[in-house]
């Protein structure tokens, strides 16, 4: 279903008036649909679900890179949405928001030692770890800390995406 429409010319958010939104707020303003947002992460869970080998362990994983608005996060959240971060200040946004740390998975190549630390204070589920002095970095700092880091490896297999030379992820 569309929660965005027009209806005698006028757009509409589900059932409110754009027009009274840019009266009311300004414009450029962004518009959001809770009910649009809802509907499509459960879709789009509910079929990952079908798919998975253990259904009660499967999480799907909101990218905070892709929107870090606080209402949107919080929204996911309560529907039982991870994260997918790529840096401290995410992982504070997701926080802010009252999202679950223990759903928090930190992937990216340039994660600081203090993010590492932060992500670590927090117990957030995983950290994808993309090279082996990344692991070390990462193991040395949960030692300090006397903490078990959770990680998961990113491979990249020697294999030609035949994508464009600057965006490509393996050689």
């Amino acid at each position: 279903m569309s929660y965005f429409t027009y209806r005698s010319d006028n757009l509409f958010a589900e059932n409110i008036p754009l027009e009274q939104i840019a009266s009311e707020f300004g414009t450029p303003t962004y518009v959001y649909s809770s009910a649009s947002l809802i509907e499509n992460f459960s879709a789009y869970s509910s079929a990952c679900k079908k798919h998975a080998r253990n259904p009660q362990n499967s999480l799907v994983c909101y990218s905070v890179k892709s929107n870090s608005n606080l209402a949107v996060l919080n929204l996911l959240g309560k529907q039982g949405s991870g994260v997918d971060i790529v840096s401290g200040g995410e992982l504070l946004s997701v926080l802010a928001a009252r999202g679950d740390p223990r759903k928090v998975i930190f992937s990216g190549v340039g994660k600081s030692r203090d993010e590492m630390r932060l992500a670590l204070s927090h117990d957030i589920l995983c950290f994808n770890v993309e090279s082996i002095p990344e692991l070390y970095r990462l193991n040395e700092i949960a030692a300090e800390m006397h903490k078990q880091a959770p990680v998961s490896l990113r491979v990249n297999p020697d294999v030609d995406a035949k994508t464009h030379p600057h965006i490509t992820t393996c050689s």
